[in-house]
């Protein structure tokens, strides 16, 4: 006897106010939701840093996927702090893996969990299933497994946090550091002064054109409502979904700790991490239009780890803001063009982008 596979359908949250900057009426943020749901997959209990946020990433995804959710990490981060001495924040079950496997164990948990319920071995539903990897994981090391899981189709959705480094084993570079910021394995100096050469490379592009039949979005911690529904609908989709997120490091970006979130909105209105989703029915992208964009300054002078940058490294940051300005389809202001001249520019540190409340300690 066979039985039929029953699979979760989540409603989205109310998005009003999604890309609002300011308080409403009630003072309330409209960034956040006033009807969060009660349960907390993810509790106290982990012992991350101030101002973590894949800790944030972790806590609005799981609220997003509620209590019937099976979890894999990778090693990374998350995985450190969130299993330390057998304890974990977890009220939901996780199951730790190697940092290159988490797309093939998640592969074998979702086909496990189709052929014990068509046996009739488990009674059903299908439980949402989600790996959560940084990306040295879901980048580098471990990237040929998430996009074998991707390619096959696994039903199952797969989330990198993006901290832009190798955070856990003490910030060294990954794919994702952006160009010029300073990591262990990037130091800048008289033979290299911009520090990291190389731009970051394009992640959630790679796995949306290489595997058009899966939902793929980006998004990150300074747009909450955003997260969470991405999460649903990565969720509710039948197959493969992949979900890029933004998720700021204090210890590895050196800035004021409750900077976090702002951060993952400043990133966006500066134009340097695009929020987009991919629909794989229509073979489409669509991209959210920030209300404001900044210069990069806005973003850059807030942390630590971009202090060093010369006019020429500031200059070339703000060519590729622009560029990606261009591909989401939303127009360059005049000041913005300017800003590509590295004549406009001082070293990043100087006191002409000095932002009092948040400047990052030591930019």
């Amino acid at each position: 006897m066979s039985f039929e596979v029953i699979r979760h359908q989540l409603p989205l949250f109310e998005e009003d106010g999604r890309g609002a900057a300011t308080d409403d009426e009630h003072g309330r943020d409209l960034h956040y939701l006033p009807d969060l749901p009660e349960e907390d997959p993810y509790a106290a209990g982990h012992r991350t840093c101030a101002g973590c946020g894949p800790a944030i990433q972790y806590r609005w995804v799981l609220k997003a996927a509620g209590q019937d959710t099976v979890v894999a990490g990778p090693t990374g981060c998350m995985y450190v702090a969130n299993s330390t001495y057998l304890c974990t924040p977890y009220t939901v079950p996780w199951a730790h893996t190697p940092i290159a496997s988490g797309g093939s164990f998640t592969s074998g948990m979702a086909a496990g969990y189709e052929a014990m319920i068509r046996k009739g071995r488990y009674p059903g539903p299908y439980p949402n299933i989600l790996v959560m990897a940084g990306d040295g994981s879901a980048s580098d090391i471990g990237i040929g497994s998430i996009s074998g899981a991707l390619y096959r189709n696994h039903d199952a959705l797969f989330i990198c946090y993006d901290n832009e480094c190798y955070a856990n084993t003490g910030i060294q570079v990954s794919p994702t550091t952006p160009y010029a910021g300073m990591t262990t394995f990037t130091p800048f100096g008289k033979a290299i002064p911009e520090g990291k050469k190389l731009p970051p490379k394009n992640l959630a592009k790679m796995m949306a054109e290489g595997h058009p039949h899966c939902y793929v979005a980006t998004t990150t911690v300074g747009y909450p409502v955003d997260l969470m529904n991405k999460t649903r609908k990565g969720l509710n989709h039948v197959g493969a979904a992949f979900l890029h997120c933004y998720t700021p490091c204090q210890k590895g970006w050196v800035y004021q700790t409750s900077m976090t979130v702002e951060l993952g909105r400043r990133v966006v209105e500066a134009g340097l991490f695009p929020v987009w989703e991919y629909d794989p029915e229509e073979r489409k992208y669509h991209y959210f239009h920030p209300p404001v964009q900044r210069p990069v300054t806005d973003y850059l002078a807030m942390q630590g780890r971009f202090g060093h940058m010369l006019p020429e490294h500031v200059a070339t940051m703000q060519v590729g803001a622009n560029r990606n300005w261009e591909a989401i389809g939303m127009d360059v202001p005049k000041v913005l063009r300017d800003l590509e001249d590295p004549a406009h520019h001082k070293r990043l540190h100087d006191e002409e982008y000095s932002m009092p409340l948040n400047r990052g300690i030591g930019a």
